[in-house]
């Protein structure tokens, strides 16, 4: 293991011996126990967040590593013009090789700690955080009261792990009143590190963004926000920087905050510090602004997605598309998931066919691109449903907007959607594979203006930059696109009549959008 050089800070010593430490491991040990050290250049952003005050502060790591972000932590609280006269520092671990190197690392600390007249007490826990802290959430929204035992750190700081578990994994059971279904770890520790703050405790993580929004982390969300009010919010341009050391291919954001229980029902104002940089390398030169807590959640919203409008053009943009009065089903219209899951239908899908006699086209991602459906590719792709035995899984030959459920960030667009024409294809029925989203008209069809119109603004980079500021992840859901503000009706068929007359539509769609659906001196800040 290495040794700490002369005059060494503790988190670079914490750093080296990560380093040191994960190449004894296999990527695949990495992945399976979420192993992905804090740089140290994010571990001091983080530090600064920490806000709170206390001659005696409770410092608490749930996922300590090789002690990076604790040691960072420390450092900060002791570099203050009135640090706390102690800090008893709780850091858990639950890898047995960590422990001695952790232990080191933390020995370390103490003394450097020491040499500045600051009292460093640490304690190593080896269970699971939140295995020993789940009864912290007994039930949804429902804490244990503040003079429990389990209710009683300052502050929080954490790189939690990130991997599904099991729903019947005792981890999932002990905080089922805030996840369902198979849990991403990482909101498990957000939620009991949350839990077992004081009232005004400091709560700083580095977390994927994918829990800001969508269905899945929604019963988090609901319970998460009751309890921390976001103070400043840190995103990274780069999928890849945040662990790049660790190829990881995630989008990160820093979230700070304080506990204030009940505080987004009671109405509480004030702004959130928002703030981005490319990656690491950048991260002490970010752009920054204020934005209104209500811009960031809203209060209105029961969903309560984690908005992040990086600048003022995206407040610009949330606010106008927020301002039209539809959704799908104001215009009648629903969106479902398409219904043909391969691997659950081998025997329906082929790579040949006849069309229309024995078999319906199949249609996946790769057919749709920005208002174009193309069928047939003749790729690798199976691009045939057998009609046979598999007409639950057939859709009428109607007009649809088809929408892709995955996209990349660095991608030119989130969204990407194009008109399905019933009339092109001349069949009777088609299959949708299940990574699209259809948008149609219940017991009835879109008319092919609707078609192009909503595939226009969709595929618009008005919407683009709407839908980056709320979604955080690469799933393009149908809960989302149903609840996302649309226009009415008149301006959406009007939009269709004029771009599916258009010989290349994407040439002048942008403009044609803005010059539609906002006014005229909000045009050129919106489009950027």
């Amino acid at each position: 293991m290495p040794m700490p050089a002369a005059q060494e800070r503790p988190c670079a010593f914490a750093d080296h011996v990560g380093a040191w430490y994960i190449q004894s491991k296999s990527s695949q040990y990495r992945k399976a126990h979420g192993l992905y050290l804090t740089p140290v250049p994010v571990a001091d952003f983080m530090a600064v967040q920490i806000r709170v005050s206390r001659k005696t502060l409770r410092l608490l790591d749930p996922a300590a590593g090789a002690g990076v972000l604790c040691c960072a932590a420390v450092e900060r609280l002791a570099a203050r013009r009135r640090p706390p006269a102690c800090i008893k520092l709780i850091a858990y671990e639950d890898d047995a090789d960590l422990r001695g190197p952790l232990s080191a690392v933390l020995d370390y600390l103490a003394d450097w700690c020491r040499a500045r007249r600051v009292r460093l007490e640490t304690q190593i826990e080896s269970a699971d955080f939140v295995a020993a802290h789940g009864g912290a959430l007994r039930s949804l929204g429902e804490l244990l009261p503040a003079d429990s035992p389990d209710v009683n750190f300052d502050a929080v700081i954490a790189n939690p792990p990130y991997f599904k578990i099991g729903r019947n994994d005792p981890r999932a059971l002990a905080a089922s009143s805030v996840v369902h279904g198979q849990p991403n770890i990482y909101a498990l520790f957000m939620a009991v590190g949350a839990a077992v703050l004081r009232q005004s405790g400091g709560f700083v993580y580095i977390v994927p963004r994918s829990f800001a929004s969508g269905p899945y982390f929604q019963q988090f969300r609901a319970t998460f926000f009751e309890l921390m009010q976001p103070a400043a919010i840190h995103a990274f341009g780069s999928r890849r920087s945040a662990f790049s050391r660790d190829d990881v291919l995630q989008e990160n954001v820093i979230l700070a905050g304080r506990r204030r229980d009940g505080w987004l029902r009671n109405r509480a104002s004030g702004t959130v510090l928002i703030s981005a940089s490319r990656g690491v390398a950048d991260i002490d030169r970010p752009t920054r602004r204020r934005a209104p807590m209500a811009s960031v959640l809203n209060p209105r919203d029961s969903d309560r997605v984690l908005r992040l409008p990086l600048s003022d053009d995206d407040a610009s943009v949330l606010e106008l598309v927020e301002g039209w009065p539809c959704t799908l089903r104001d215009l009648g219209l629903n969106i479902s998931t398409g219904p043909v899951v391969p691997f659950r239908a081998t025997s329906a899908v082929c790579a040949t066919g006849d069309v229309p006699a024995t078999h319906a086209p199949l249609l996946w991602m790769n057919h749709v691109r920005p208002m174009q459906a193309t069928w047939p590719l003749r790729r690798r792709k199976k691009e045939y449903l057998l009609r046979d035995g598999a007409e639950r899984l057939l859709v009428p030959n109607r007009n649809y907007v088809l929408v892709r459920r995955f996209s990349a960030k660095e991608e030119m667009r989130r969204l990407t959607a194009a008109p399905y024409v019933a009339k092109r294809f001349g069949v009777a029925d088609l299959g949708l594979e299940n990574h699209l989203n259809y948008v149609h008209r219940p017991n009835g069809t879109l008319s092919e203006d609707e078609s192009w119109g909503l595939a226009a603004l969709y595929s618009s980079r008005l919407l683009d930059r709407y839908f980056r500021c709320i979604n955080g992840n690469t799933q393009v859901s149908a809960t989302e696109l149903r609840a996302m503000p649309l226009p009415p009706a008149s301006v959406v068929t009007a939009l269709g009549s004029r771009v599916r007359r258009m010989a290349d539509p994407l040439s002048a769609l942008d403009d044609l959008v803005m010059g539609m659906a906002a006014p005229p001196d909000r045009r050129e800040a919106l489009l950027g």
